[in-house]
């Protein structure tokens, strides 16, 4: 009976915006969705819930549709209302990304509500905190991400399974000419680097039998739900959810319970086996925090917890748009190939990526148009007015949209819609002694026209991790084969958003044995 009354209170908050979302859908029917085609407007605002409905039924193509009204408005930055009656910030504009990411850092953080949302599966971990706490991470972090070592290491994990377990699936496929799901393919690979990476544990996800893994689907199914939550108009339901234990929390309580016993058990076995022998050469992230004298267990679970989920998908999601758009675009793969052919003549295995200057182009232009992390959200501190002239208030969410900006013609040019490696590059002049033709230089953008791998200090730690492990892998596998996607001519795959992005549905491909 207890139980019963309080729950009461949270019915009774929430029976008004049941009723009256219930009646606006049925006395707005006949307001249209809108659709990539129709006349773009920032969606109408009703009171209590704000532009929920809108934001409902575009569920399903978040991303385009948020990226759709944020680049009609004139400062590319627009003021959504949600429920119940709040205002959140999404922008495009490169001086407001500036602003919060770096000018005035210190007033937009991680905030609570973000905090709060991802704490059962990141606790503590750097990429869940603010202020003191993130700095120490940070500073912890990024002295071990500056190491030649951890590099050498990297490039050891990364060759070792692309050698011995992705090249060999794809001969296999190929021999037998069978479809994989690409992005299936990509994302074990991912998964079995970060763990070798983060914990010194190989979960053998890329195998033959493409085996089912309980920790890697426990993880999975954690990032997902985790992220689902952001997504409740209130988020008063998903924590009533979760105290009841039912429905997709109950899921995210088992999940997480399994991320978290697991990663346990290696914790104490990396510590008890550094303990036994002291001339144990740490090479993993693991061993480095727990030989740099940071014992706490619950410590370094999280912050390994956290560079796991900032690892396993993001290069993943980056390479299966990368390989799509090169099934379109033969004459980059051309070069590409071209590139990594002459390259692997001529220079030591491991110093290759450092030349593929066409490739590392490629790649950026790729995530330009389909980033890994499509938008990232930050919490006002104080009031404060954006460079536009946008009012944000203590506490207001500030959305920067990174898919919205790589689609943006004043950033790009009219030809924004291209896929042109050729934008990031200039030809350069052979060095004094050195014959042959010009060669290309690769251009940097600014990074708050181009906020991929975040801006400021945040900026993403494992970014060289990244472009070095992807690069490994484009030219393993163009030497060798032709990637080719089996869906229908003329059809598109949809780009949808959890905490990466992914291709719905997977990637379905037939690989072909390279002859040109």
């Amino acid at each position: 009976m207890l139980f019963l009354q309080l729950l009461t209170p949270f019915f009774l908050f929430l029976l008004p915006f049941l009723l009256f979302s219930y009646f606006l859908k049925i006395k707005n029917n006949k307001e249209k969705v809108l659709s990539s085609n129709s006349k773009t407007t920032i969606p109408k605002s009703y009171p209590l819930i704000g532009s929920y409905l809108t934001f409902k039924a575009n569920l399903h193509r978040r991303i385009q549709w948020l990226s759709d009204i944020t680049l009609a408005a004139p400062a590319a930055t627009i003021t959504m209302h949600r429920p119940p009656g709040l205002k959140s910030v999404v922008t495009a504009n490169p001086a407001v990304v500036q602003h919060i990411l770096k000018t005035h850092f210190n007033n937009y953080q991680k905030g609570g509500t973000f905090v709060t949302t991802l704490s059962d599966l990141l606790g503590a971990g750097i990429f869940n905190v603010d202020g003191d706490d993130w700095k120490f991470q940070r500073k912890l972090a990024s002295h071990e991400f500056n190491t030649k070592s951890l590099r050498k290491f990297v490039e050891h994990v990364v060759d070792a399974e692309l050698n011995h377990r992705l090249i060999p699936i794809l001969r296999e496929s190929q021999s037998q000419s069978k479809t994989l799901d690409f992005q299936d393919i990509l994302q074990r690979f991912a998964f079995d680097n970060i763990c070798k990476i983060a914990f010194g544990y190989d979960p053998e996800y890329l195998t033959p039998s493409l085996k089912v893994s309980d920790f890697a689907t426990a993880f999975e199914e954690a990032s997902i739900i985790s992220t689902q939550r952001f997504r409740e108009p209130l988020a008063i339901i998903w924590k009533m959810k979760r105290a009841l234990n039912i429905g997709s929390e109950k899921r995210l309580r088992i999940a997480v319970s399994k991320v978290h016993e697991f990663a346990k058990k290696i914790v104490k076995e990396k510590k008890k086996e550094l303990e036994e022998n002291e001339s144990l050469e740490s090479v993993d992230l693991l061993s480095r925090f727990l030989s740099s004298g940071h014992s706490d267990e619950d410590f370094v679970m999280d912050i390994v917890i956290s560079f796991i989920l900032a690892g396993k998908d993001t290069t993943s999601a980056a390479l299966t748009w990368f390989f799509w758009l090169l099934s379109k675009n033969p004459r980059v793969e051309n070069e590409i190939v071209k590139e990594t052919t002459e390259i692997s003549k001529a220079v030591n295995i491991y110093d290759e990526v450092k030349h593929m200057v066409y490739t590392h182009a490629a790649l950026c232009e790729s995530m330009r148009l389909y980033p890994p992390i499509p938008m990232d959200t930050k919490e006002a501190v104080n009031d404060d007015m954006l460079p536009d002239g946008t009012i944000v208030k203590k506490g207001m969410m500030v959305s920067y949209h990174v898919y919205a900006m790589g689609r943006m013609e004043s950033i790009w040019g009219c030809d924004w819609a291209e896929f042109r490696p050729e934008r990031w590059l200039e030809r350069a002049e052979p060095s004094f002694g050195e014959s042959g033709s010009l060669k290309w230089r690769f251009v940097q953008r600014d990074a708050f026209s181009y906020p991929v791998f975040q801006a400021g200090p945040r900026i993403c730690l494992g970014k060289e991790m990244a472009f070095l492990q992807m690069k490994r892998v484009v030219a393993g596998v163009l030497g060798e084969f032709r990637v080719v996607p089996t869906m229908r001519e003329g059809e598109e795959p949809m780009f949808i958003s959890y905490l990466a992005s992914q291709m719905k549905g997977g990637f379905p491909v037939k690989i072909h044995q390279r002859v040109d």
